[in-house]
């Protein structure tokens, strides 16, 4: 919901008239939850309120609207949708939608929701920028570094250059890399893929050191596994804090290399870790280092 609220910042600015459409009630099985929002204008929607007929109906009666009265704001309203008997819609549940249009007030009380999490991305490569692009949609925080500055692409798509980069994704060029770890979040992810083994070591020792994180993913083989572990062990790193790193990284079963491929499974694998289990993984590392 940060994406979409910057997006809705954006078109205030811009001078867009737009409808901001707020699931204010959701019971049963409803496809999205209170505090949902989407963002409809007279040619333009971004969000979602839960697809469907729904969504239709919500589009249909925002855009209604706008046409009322091209000129003056409407006074905000609310509509109750039971999904089964009014849209038939299987879901079984019922939900009540919020018309108000978007001003200054409006984006005033949307709140701004904490990231899914904190990642430190190393590596700008193939798989890095895949990665990256597969997390700016989401509402996460990203830091992203390499020591080389020509390797980030200044598009979101290359072939694309209008399509600047998110802000929720910071890129980070520093010649001393491994030295950002010290920065991260306690219970920070992060994602290990540069383009020098050594360097992968370098930076992968400095987050085990450390120990509070949440989720360590390094890009390699078993046998690569397999000589850093063997590295880690040589210089003292306890055991339990070496059985947390993942390597090879990607969620088992998604077959391809592709750099998009291996992006689609490590941000599944991101999303799939529980966060309760980083916190308190990260809370259990903190004590043990007082």
């Amino acid at each position: 919901m940060s994406t979409l609220r910057a997006l809705a910042a954006t078109w205030l600015v811009s001078g867009r008239r737009c409808v901001l459409v707020e699931v204010s009630e959701a019971r049963g099985s409803a496809p999205r939850e209170a505090g949902t929002r989407m963002l409809v204008s007279l040619k333009h929607t971004a969000g979602t309120v839960g697809g469907g007929h729904l969504e239709h109906k919500a589009i249909a009666e925002a855009r209604a609207l706008l046409d009322a009265d091209a000129e003056q704001p409407f006074a905000p309203r609310e509509i109750h949708y039971p999904l089964g008997p009014a849209l038939g819609q299987c879901c079984g549940g019922a939900v009540t939608l919020r018309f108000s249009m978007l001003d200054a007030a409006a984006l005033e009380r949307w709140p701004v929701a904490a990231p899914r999490f904190h990642l430190q991305l190393y590596g700008a490569g193939h798989v890095g920028r895949a990665i990256a692009r597969a997390l700016a949609p989401l509402d996460v925080s990203v830091a992203w570094i390499d020591e080389r500055e020509s390797e980030f692409p200044c598009a979101f798509y290359d072939v694309a250059p209008q399509a600047p980069w998110p802000d929720h994704i910071r890129k980070v060029c520093v010649d001393a890399v491994e030295a950002e770890v010290r920065g991260a979040p306690p219970g920070a992810y992060y994602l290990v893929l540069t383009h020098q083994h050594d360097l992968d070591l370098r930076i992968s020792e400095a987050i085990l050191k450390r120990g509070d994180f949440g989720f360590f993913g390094l890009i390699g083989s078993q046998t690569k596994r397999a000589r850093f572990i063997h590295r880690f062990e040589h210089r003292g790193i306890a055991a339990d804090t070496i059985a947390r790193m993942t390597c090879p990284i990607g969620l088992p079963g998604i077959v391809g290399k592709e750099p998009e491929v291996i992006a689609a499974g490590v941000v599944a694998q991101l999303l799939a870790h529980s966060p309760a289990t980083a916190i308190a993984t990260a809370s259990a590392a903190a004590v043990a280092t007082t």
